[in-house]
């Protein structure tokens, strides 16, 4: 390896997922936050969560139709 060109190496780094699961690996960084990791990852548990029962497309199409009630009542006023 060259001197001075390569980051710092920390053999005993801690990852913390969002479940509270605590990893000690070898990083760059000392310490990282991860959101999953292999004990909540559905593919790895077996087990699907469902995040967002509703699709985005129906939340706009409800949006959209409050928008035209709001504006039809204010026209009738």
């Amino acid at each position: 390896m060259k001197k001075e060109i390569h980051p710092k190496y920390y053999p005993n780094a801690q990852v913390k997922c969002a479940c509270g699961t605590t990893y000690t690996i070898g990083a760059t960084k000392e310490y990282m936050e991860v959101e999953i990791c292999s004990k909540c990852h559905p593919f790895y548990t077996g087990k699907s969560r469902v995040i967002d029962t509703m699709g985005r497309v129906d939340k706009f199409k409800k949006k959209l139709e409050k928008k035209e009630q709001l504006a039809t009542k204010k026209k009738a006023v």
